[in-house]
């Protein structure tokens, strides 16, 4: 493996594929939409990215259903095969690499040592801790064995999915394995989690190539989530928002309703507590998102959503939203409220209007015809 001083930049790599600088502009520009950078952002990116060299990224799969790798290959912006061989030089994945055993664990080491202090670790799936650790054992080496040593020389690392962001599934009640977070088994290194499960394949994609672009983290909320993907919540980007304003509610999933697209909350849809941009990035190169297909949020991008109860309760009241935020029984009431007054002012116009001809009928004939002259 070459030293990364001699590694050629992107740009470099880009020229030898024969890509042009113009159509690198466009996807730059693409990217910095994805990002919601300002137009002029476009140039500056591609320009940074010409030059820098592909970082070196080691990734760590533990406890996971492999969907999170699964929704990255399905990236349509950028695309895996981009982001691999343009963008990122994916030094170790022994779900995607061809070598295996010894040869698969021999590559790792040598990113690790070419590249140290310098290169990304992803991380997808939970650490178990539990037992000294057995509940994941890969190459004779315990999970929790695998990632300390890898992190020591990683300069940042990237959690993708809510297992490896919060614990996920296997760290859910009652977690026999002592699943844990990946933030708190690697004290003192920056922390970027990407949630959801899976997340948004473009927001993995992202995430990278921000890092990439800037050679650091973007900023974080307060669940070590990009703010520029997870800063707003479902509920405030959701198209059927304005139904719940209305106070119209599906009640089930086959009413009128659920037919005419109305708010899911009554069905337990965890939108308005859970924040990612699954309703403006959405699935599938944008085709829709759970929502948008009738079924209700899960919160699967928060921490301990599989401990909150019931997928189909609705939240409760105390928890509902951000301060200033209106309740689902707040929201019907004013628009009963609004209906009565809008009814109340139509009765009263119609009236106001009778009266008015009713008065113009019992005038005098002489003051008609006197106001007729003048």
């Amino acid at each position: 493996m070459a030293r990364p001083e001699l590694q050629p930049t992107i740009g470099e790599l880009l020229d030898r594929q024969g890509v042009s600088r113009r159509s690198f502009v466009k996807y730059c520009t693409a990217m910095a939409s994805l990002l919601a950078l300002p137009p002029h952002a476009a140039r500056a990116m591609a320009e940074q990215l010409r030059a820098a060299r592909r970082p070196s990224v080691i990734y760590l799969s533990f406890q996971e259903c492999t969907g999170c790798l699964e929704s990255l290959t399905r990236s349509f912006a950028p695309t895996i095969e981009n982001l691999i061989f343009n963008v990122v030089s994916l030094d170790y994945d022994d779900t995607l690499m061809a070598a295996a055993g010894s040869q698969a664990e021999e590559a790792r080491e040598q990113a690790m040592r070419a590249n140290y202090g310098k290169y990304l670790l992803v991380v997808d799936g939970a650490v178990p801790t539990g037992d000294g650790g057995v509940y994941h054992c890969a190459a004779g080496r315990t999970g929790l064995d695998i990632l300390t040593d890898c992190a020591k020389g990683a300069a940042a690392i990237v959690c993708v999915g809510t297992c490896a962001s919060f614990g996920g599934l296997p760290f859910a009640d009652p977690n026999p394995t002592g699943a844990r977070a990946i933030s708190t088994l690697v004290p003192g290194k920056p922390v970027v989690n990407v949630s959801g499960c899976p997340p948004i394949p473009e927001v993995i994609a992202g995430t990278l190539l921000q890092y990439v672009t800037s050679g650091r983290v973007p900023d974080l909320d307060e669940h070590l989530r990009p703010t520029v993907f997870f800063g707003n919540s479902i509920h405030d980007r959701c198209y059927r928002r304005p139904f719940y304003d209305q106070g119209k509610f599906a009640k089930t999933f086959d009413d009128e309703g659920a037919r005419n697209g109305w708010c899911l909350y009554e069905l337990g849809c965890k939108g308005p507590t859970t924040y990612n941009a699954c309703a403006t990035i959405k699935w599938n190169n944008a085709v829709s998102f759970p929502i948008q297909s009738g079924h209700p949020c899960l919160g699967c991008a928060e921490p301990d959503f599989w401990d909150r109860g019931s997928f189909y309760s609705p939240i409760p009241s105390p928890r509902w939203g951000k301060a200033g935020e209106v309740s689902p029984a707040q929201a019907a009431a004013i628009a009963a409220g609004a209906a009565v007054a809008g009814a109340a002012i139509g009765v009263g116009s119609v009236l106001l209007g009778r009266r008015r001809i009713e008065r113009h009928q019992q005038e005098p004939k002489s003051q008609s015809g006197k106001g007729n002259e003048e």
